[in-house]
This record gives C-alpha cells, structure tokens and sequence, in this order.
C-alpha cells in the first residue's frame, strides 16, 4: 500500500481546532462570526466565582491570562492580560514574555509624555496561562521562577510547570464546548480520503460540504484490504464509505474546596454517523486483527474558562479494521447512528474514574455472505483528549459488523449435489480505553497507574438467513 506522508493545515481560526478527519485543502475566505462578549463572573454563595465556558473569542489575538503572586504565598484572580508568549522552549522552561506598546498619557500642565512601564512584565511566582504561542503549539501553563533581561522581543523568564488549580484556585466553571470543524490538521496516510465540513455559520467545504448537518466534519474513505491468499482476483477485497462527527469538549472544574479542586471532568462527547462497505474476499487473520490507519488528525482548541485560556489538545485517528479466517466471499454494506461520551471525572475522596457511554444502532443496507468462515470489520477511531499538550484520556469507539457463514456440501448416488447452510450478519460496538497520570494536571493527586476505561461492548443481530439449492 502506498502511504503518503502529507500534512494538511485547513485555513480557520488558530483559536478553535479539533477533531476530525480529511485530505484536501481549499482557501476559506469566510468571515468569522462576531464573538459575544464574556458573561459577566458571578459570585457563589459559598465565596467562590462561577466562571463561564466557552470558545475563545475568534477576532481578538491569541488570548493569555496572569495570576499575580500575592503576599504570604497566596495569588490573585487570574486577570485577562495583554501581555503575549513571544517565545518558548520547552527544554530549558525558558520564555520571552512581550507586551503591547503602552498607551501615551498627558501629564498635568505639561505636554503629552510616555507614561514608564514596569521593567518588569511578570514577578516571580506568577502564573502565566497561554493559547498556543511560537514555541507552545500546544498552549503554556507555567509558574515564572526568574525573571531575567530584556531582549528585543521582551523580558526572558524562566518558568516552570504547574497546574490549573494554581490559576483557577476556588472558581467553578462547567460547560461544553463544540468543536470548530473549519481548523484541523490532518495528515492522510493513504489515496482516497477526502473531508468536508459544514461550520455552524453556514459556510461549507468540501464534496459532501451541501450536505451535512451544520457542525459536522465528514471523512471518505474507498481503500483495498489485503485478499487472502489464493482468492481469484475476481474476489479483491475493498472498504470504502464514510465517518462523520460532531465532536464536543466537556470540561468542569469545582475549586472551592481549599486546597486543590473538589470536582473536575475533562471528556469528549459527541454524534456519529457511518455508512461503510466491506467487499470481496478478506484476508486470514494470523492472530490480531489486521488494523489498517487512514488518517491521523490533531487539533488544540482554546476554551476560555472566565478570563483564563484552556488549551485542549486532541488526537485522533481514524482506521479501518478486519479480522477474517480467509474463507470468506461478503459484500455488506452498514449504515450506523448514535453518540460516545468519554473522559475522566474527579471527586475529593474518591480520585479519578472513567465515563464510558455510548448508544449505537446500525441498519444493514445489503448483505450477502457466500462459503464458510468467519470476518468481523470495523470503522473506528482512536482518539486521546488532554489539557496543554499533555494526554489526559484515550479512547477506541469502534462499530462493527461481524458476519459467519456455515455451508455443506453433499452428494448422492444418482450423481445429483446440494448445497445447504445459514449465514447471519451482527452489528455492534467496542468501546474501550484508559485514564491517564497527566489528569493530575487539574491539580488533583497523581494516580499510580493508569485507570481503564472498561470495555463498553454491545451486538445486536442485523440479518440471517438459509442457503438450500440443489447444484445438479
């Protein structure tokens, strides 16, 4: 199989990207839509602010947040800053912070004069919270350790890592975040895939763009699968179809319990449609299944929690699986509807546990099973969801169809044959994975291995029937 190693970049907004899937590449010339103003922080009863939770503002620059090192090691709110990450490196903890030129002010009976600026941008023990920046494709969520000299850029600093509850401290925030389907990076990894997407402003993109829902992504695909060996060519085996998402991040936070949250939950949740293909006669499985990856995809979109920048990072990739004894001549086509949720959520005294839910139904739409043997497929996708570049939860939705066909063959003295058997067709879903130590990032104790989602499985029957003719 050819593999091809390109990297695709979808125009948009570098504050929302995500999920999803394609390979091919257009100019968007869209406008964005005006972003809403923040919702104003309210306070709680208990003396903590409820945060809101939304996307970052899409026509503003990169979004950057300071929590001030107080008096007696304490910090202040964490405030929207104007101050900018002009560079990073993620080896040495080293940064560059820049900041905007400062405003000229009158002084009183006199001409109009530069008012000085602080020589220093930031102090030790500040809490700097970035969107991706040049050298934090990922975003930045660091603790300033030292602050050095100026350079042409701005002050260098050097910092170290911390964790939310350091810059959220006593907020509250909950809510979900759809994803921007016009921003994701995609990389194909073979010929025949294709993406469109449909933005909820109504813009569109690619072949299947008029057609999907808004806020959809959609990823085609139409691959060979390795025949088995012996199979006459008339037997090629093939998949092709399509997935589409409508990928969501959830996120809540609950810091009013002193040191450290009381609550949190990082996930992804969403809808997901499937109509695939799978043809011909598949190749024998020699242990695992054989597990073919069409796409990889990465995204880091900014969820802005109050006045401080989330950056959730995700992967995913998308494949195609089949599992098959070799002796099995099918042609089945599947159509597949429902959602996923998955993540990890926390409670003080009971630490981390896994979400894992999902409901699937597929319909058949043809099917036709000939010999005996056995073959299972799967269109799915693993997908890992994480906070500043570091993997929090991963998980593997895979719906399937699995097919299994019993055939005999008989003869009687007269010189006539028969052939009599059943075949039946299943449809189902695994769903599986793992949490991840780097969930610690929310502030909360660090587990000592990680935390398995359990495996999520369901199957339901599609089709069966009889096979009974005489050959001669």
């Amino acid at each position: 199989m050819r593999m091809l190693a390109r990297r695709l970049l979808l125009p948009g907004l570098t504050t929302l990207a995500l999920a999803a899937t394609g390979c091919a590449s257009t100019t968007h010339t869209g406008a964005a839509a005006a972003t809403a103003a923040p919702a104003p922080i309210a306070s709680e009863a208990d003396g903590s602010r409820q945060l809101d939770v939304a996307a970052a503002p899409m026509d503003s620059p990169t979004p950057t947040a300071v929590a001030r090192a107080g008096t007696g090691g304490g910090r202040g709110a964490p405030k929207a800053s104007p101050l900018r990450v002009a560079s990073y490196d993620r080896n040495t903890g080293r940064a560059v912070i820049s900041r905007p030129p400062q405003p000229i002010k009158p002084s009183p009976g006199s001409s109009a004069s530069s008012s000085p600026a602080p020589d220093k941008p930031v102090a030790v023990g500040d809490v700097i919270a970035s969107a991706p920046a040049p050298g934090a494709p990922d975003g930045l969520l660091a603790k300033v350790t030292e602050v050095g000299a100026k350079t042409p850029l701005g002050t260098e600093v050097k910092t170290t890592s911390t964790t939310l509850s350091s810059v959220l401290d006593d907020d509250k925030a909950d809510g979900k975040v759809p994803v921007d389907p016009a921003t994701v990076t995609v990389e194909p990894l073979m010929k025949g895939v294709t993406l469109s997407w449909a933005k909820s402003q109504g813009v569109r993109f690619g072949p299947e763009g008029a057609k999907l829902p808004l806020g959809n992504l959609r990823l085609d695909v139409n691959a060979p699968v390795e025949t088995a060996p012996g199979a006459p060519l008339s037997a090629g085996a093939s998949v092709s179809g399509f997935v589409q998402l409508a990928p969501t991040v959830e996120f809540s936070y609950d810091g009013s319990g002193g040191a450290g949250p009381r609550a949190a939950f990082l996930g992804l949740s969403g809808d997901w449609s499937s109509q695939w293909r799978l043809k011909g006669h598949a190749a024998a499985s020699t242990g695992a299944p054989k597990r073919i990856p069409f796409a990889t995809l990465h995204g880091a979109p900014v969820i802005q929690v109050g006045p401080v920048p989330v950056v959730v990072t995700l992967d995913l990739t998308c494949y195609i699986q089949v599992e098959a004894d070799g002796r099995v001549t099918l042609d089945v086509r599947q159509d597949v509807k429902g959602d996923f949720r998955v993540g990890g959520s926390y409670a003080l005294g009971k630490g981390w546990n896994p979400v894992n839910a999902s409901n699937v139904r597929s319909t058949p739409v043809k099917a036709e099973v000939t010999a005996n043997g056995r073959v299972k497929g799967a269109l799915g996708a693993e997908a890992s969801v994480g906070l500043y570049g570091a993997v929090g939860v991963s998980a593997d939705f895979a719906p399937y169809l699995r097919g299994e066909a019993d055939v005999k063959a008989s003869a009687s003295t007269d010189g006539k044959t028969s052939v009599s058997g059943a075949w039946a067709l299943h449809g189902g879903f695994d769903l599986s994975g793992q949490l991840q130590l780097k969930l610690s990032l929310f502030g909360t104790p660090a587990f000592e291995r990680r935390i398995p989602l359990g495996t999520l499985n369901r199957e339901w029957p599609l089709t069966s029937g009889r096979i009974g003719r005489q050959v001669s």
